[in-house]
């Protein structure tokens, strides 16, 4: 929410835009900046203005800091000084304020979870314990850079038959409403007119009497269809069904893997033990895997090795599998959850790829189906009166 602010500054009556989530954040955010609040009037964001903390420029921008020989205070300090007076400012604030009252920056980052995933929480605490924070954040901003490149490989590849579904349906609804209406009409004065013609006879009538109302009804539908599948409980349930179709099951796997083996990778790097590590990556699994890797923490929580357990409750690729084991002999075991986590990279590309392939020429293929019916039945008649003069 932004709001319009009228603050007092050195006597001096200005009036800002702050961006803050409620009333209580605006006042402490006013409060940090250390000027009188005198009142505040609510405005609506615009639909097109996105307004954020920035998550991945505030880890590059304080690692570049700490480099540099900044303390982590300094550092924060810097930062909040050369941000807008935006969301970014709010939290640098908060952030601020936790380490001047001794708070550990875990701690601090904790309490605004709506911001920091535990994940990052997490890596910035381990991090605290052996001293080396610039290397945690940087171990943390490869990771999340990995996973998002993934999340936009499967963003990209979903563009191509957006744009397919939504061009055809445009040219469907096209022949729809306003050809075939047109040119049903030129059957409307033949005797003995075939099937095909009494059908674009009917559809052109019909379109002629109630063409707004079946018009509305089918956007209506269009409509009501987006809102549902925006809900929660419809969208999980038509992700299940799409992940039990033949080998995406499988590729749904090699993604969750993924996530998996990088997380408990970044963990171990940061000096996470195996199971607090284990226990949070576990967090980002679907239930089924969630529970597979919950059995596999009992095993290893009674003395049994990470190699030899999770092969068993099938949280393992067969290269996975012989990397932990090499990892776990070799006392490398987080550099071997990183390489396994590569090898499942390249299988979820070849995955995405593969099916970008096999969807598009099958997406070309209905829409051009389609159209070829509306096509045939326009014409028809006129081929069946040509073959009977």
């Amino acid at each position: 929410m932004r709001y319009k602010v009228k603050i007092l500054v050195q006597g001096q009556l200005q009036e800002r835009d702050i961006d803050a989530p409620d009333e209580n954040e605006l006042r402490r955010a006013i409060r940090v900046q250390g000027v009188q609040l005198v009142g505040w009037k609510a405005q609506k964001n615009l639909p097109f203005k996105k307004s954020g903390f920035g998550i991945s420029l505030f880890t590059q921008e304080l690692i570049a800091l700490l480099d540099a020989g900044l303390t982590l205070v300094e550092a924060v300090e810097t930062l909040k000084e050369k941000s807008a007076h935006d969301t970014n400012r709010i939290v640098l604030g908060r952030i601020e304020e936790g380490l001047y009252q001794g708070l550990t920056l875990s701690k601090v980052l904790s309490q605004m979870p709506e911001y920091f995933p535990p994940l990052y929480v997490a890596t910035v605490n381990s991090a605290e314990q052996t001293g080396h924070l610039a290397d945690a954040l940087r171990r943390y901003h490869a990771y999340d850079s990995r996973l998002d490149i993934v999340r936009k490989k499967i963003a990209s590849a979903m563009i191509y038959p957006v744009v397919i579904i939504s061009t055809g349906l445009g040219i469907v609804l096209f022949l729809l409403f306003y050809v075939i209406p047109k040119f049903s009409q030129i059957y409307a004065t033949m005797k003995n007119i075939p099937f095909s013609a009494q059908v674009m006879l009917w559809w052109g009538e019909l379109v002629k009497a109630h063409g707004l109302v079946i018009f509305i009804g089918i956007v209506s539908a269009f409509v009501g269809a987006i809102a549902l599948l925006r809900t929660t409980g419809v969208r999980e349930k038509i992700r299940e069904a799409f992940w039990r179709l033949p080998r995406l099951g499988e590729y749904q796997r090699l993604f969750a893997l993924t996530r998996f083996y990088r997380t408990v990778g970044l963990l171990l790097a940061g000096g996470v033990p195996v199971v607090g590590s284990m226990e949070m990556a576990e967090q980002l699994l679907p239930s089924a895997m969630r529970t597979a890797v919950g059995n596999a923490l009992n095993d290893i929580k009674s003395g049994q090795s990470v190699s030899a357990t999770l092969p068993r409750y099938g949280m393992t690729t067969s290269v996975s599998e012989r990397l932990l084991r090499v990892g776990e002999e070799g006392g490398d075991l987080a550099a071997m959850f990183e390489r396994s986590a590569q090898f499942c990279d390249e299988e979820v590309d070849r995955a995405i790829e593969m099916l970008t392939k096999l969807i598009e020429p099958v997406l070309m293929l209905v829409v051009g189906v389609l159209v070829g019916v509306i096509v045939f039945l326009l014409y028809m008649p006129i081929f069946e009166l040509a073959g009977n003069i």
